[in-house]
């Protein structure tokens, strides 16, 4: 048996984003900004919502792209993509999608691009983080409970 433990954890790696257009250009945008005003009065984080806890939120909320970022929307392989949302192989129509509901969730600061975020922790510490408190420490709440 291993005893519990705290372990730091640092990666770093290279994304090779596809040329884009910046976002404020694409003509979808709007798209996004509509779901942001229709749902952000009671907008939720996910992962409090999850739980039913949402002790470790904190932060604004702020809308996550959940399958496919903006920046990498030319790239996608629309037949990879077709198989989890049938009816998106159109290459017209992909924009659109990435800016609509079935691709956004709301997600507190910290679990958005905080340590425990989606952004920053692997997709599998982000995935336990769903179902194990305190998994991804805060830096100061480390270091106040005495841990190096």
């Amino acid at each position: 048996m291993v005893d519990a433990h705290d372990q730091k954890v640092t990666h770093s790696y290279v994304i090779a984003y596809p040329e884009h257009e910046p976002r404020e250009g694409d003509p979808h945008y709007k798209d996004f900004h509509a779901y942001r005003e229709r749902t952000k009065d009671t907008a939720k984080c996910e992962v409090g919502q999850h739980r039913n806890d949402y002790s470790e939120c904190q932060g604004p909320l702020q809308l996550h792209h959940a399958h496919v970022e903006f920046a990498l929307m030319n790239k996608i392989n629309l037949a990879w993509l077709e198989g989890d949302y049938p009816g998106i192989s159109d290459p017209s129509q992909v924009g659109a999608w990435v800016e609509s509901a079935a691709n956004l969730v709301w997600l507190c600061e910290w679990h958005h691009i905080g340590h425990g975020g989606v952004h920053c922790a692997t997709s599998s510490d982000f995935e336990g983080e769903r179902y194990i408190k305190n998994l991804i420490l805060r830096v100061k709440m480390w270091l106040k409970m005495g841990r190096t």
